[in-house]
This record gives structure tokens, sequence and C-alpha cells, in this order.
């Protein structure tokens, strides 16, 4: 999954990646775990990648004791993001550690968007994030860097993008609810920035019972972006989700 984006129905799961919460044990120090997602709207550090409509996701990690991990997680998109493709797979491998209630987790993003011809959109950002738990209350902060590439480019030259985030949930003491707050801000000029940079974030609020997550959130950026249809894709609005976990 993009890990700078809201996890729009995995409450406390969304400040850390991959949840371990059903992980399955497959022996020698490793396990699996993954689950599925049905969102009225992707958005991507506040922009709607689906043209302000559904997508279904998915989502499967395979990790280490020792804190090496790798994840697939897809979505589908709308084709105005990647010269005609319709699904969006991000490809991660990294590495978390976690000291007392601290927890530091770093690695490498891979976008590959298959379906996109000879266009140049496939691109790779590292990022670090660094997550501490102050009893049911977990604040974290992440920093993605995207290095100068030719598909991050509005012009002639290749261009690089820096995305900083912040990001608290809480889990209210004996219910399945959990509250999120997002503030992200993006800096270009690149394909992933509106203009020069922009700001994006949300609140939200999910219920979990079982394998299964309600979530609700609302989502806002400082700047308007328009698809090709002419439709606001990075406006308010309020997204919705069911997510299923294994």
């Amino acid at each position: 999954m993009r890990i700078d984006s809201v996890l729009l129905a995995a409450g406390l799961a969304a400040l850390c990646l991959p949840s371990a919460a059903a992980a399955s044990d497959l022996g020698s120090g490793f396990s699996v775990n993954g689950g599925a997602t049905f969102v009225t709207d992707y958005r991507f550090r506040g922009v709607s990648q689906t043209n302000v409509r559904p997508a279904v996701q998915g989502t499967l990690t395979l990790s280490h004791k020792s804190g090496f991990y790798a994840t697939w997680w897809g979505s589908s998109i709308d084709d105005y993001i990647a010269n005609g493709s319709d699904a969006e797979n991000d490809l991660i491998v990294g590495y978390r550690h976690s000291f007392g209630s601290t927890t530091i987790d770093g690695g490498v993003l891979y976008y590959y968007y298959p379906g996109h011809g000879a266009a140049h959109t496939d691109f790779f950002e590292p990022y670090v994030s660094v997550a501490h738990a102050f009893g049911p209350l977990t604040a974290k902060v992440t920093a993605n860097y995207a290095p100068k590439q030719a598909a991050l480019s509005v012009g002639s030259g290749d261009e690089d993008n820096l995305y900083v985030a912040g990001d608290l949930a809480v889990a209210l003491p004996k219910t399945p609810i959990s509250l999120t707050g997002h503030l992200g801000h993006t800096w270009g000029p690149s394909y992933l920035s509106i203009g020069d940079e922009y700001t994006d974030w949300n609140v939200g609020a999910s219920v979990a019972r079982g394998p299964l997550t309600l979530g609700l959130v609302y989502v806002d950026t400082s700047k308007d972006s328009s698809s090709p249809i002419g439709r606001n894709i990075s406006g308010s609005g309020v997204v919705g989700s069911i997510g299923v976990s294994f």
C-alpha cells in the first residue's frame, strides 16, 4: 500500500505497515497476512485516483521475525493516472524494528502500472517512519522521497518529490472504535504535486469486528485539481470503506 496515504479501513493499523494482527505462522520465523478492501474513493495524498469513484484494493505481506518484510498492495484506478492503466501495483521491501514503545520502519516502494504502453509511469520511492505509542494513542511521522525520475516529470526534465506527514491514532478503551488524524505536505513540482506544492489532511473513524473493519474518513487538500473530464479530484469529501483481513 502507499504508506503515506490513508488506509481507510485500517484504524490504528493505518500507522504500521504491514499489520501483523492477522498474520499466519509459516515456520522458520516467517509469517503471512493480507486483506481486501472496498473504498468509495481511492485518495492518495488527498487526491482521488479513481475520478471520485469506488475502488477495490488488496494486499499481501510476507514478513520475518528479524523485521524484514515484502508487501504487494494493489488497487483499481482510473486510467488518467497512468496513461491508460486501470490498476496500480505497489511492490514494497522494508525493515521494521521496535524499541519499547517506539517503532522505526524504512524501505523502498516501487509503483507499477500495467498496461501503460510506452509512457514512463513507473517509479520508486524510499520511505522512513518513526512511530511512538503513548498508551492508547499512537503518533507517527513519515517521510517519502522519490529521486528524479522520468515518471515524475511535468516538463522536459526529470523531477523529484518529497512528502512529509504526521499521523495520530487512538483506540478508544473498551470499544472496537479507533479515531485517526493525518496531515501531510507535498513538495514538487512533479507529477505527484499540484503545482509546486500542496497540503492534505483528513480525520476519520473505524470500527473493527473480528476480521472486518468499517471506516469513514473526511479528506481535503489545500488546492483544486481536475481530472480530464473536469471532476474536482482534490476537493473535500467523505470516503467510506469496508475491509477484511486474513
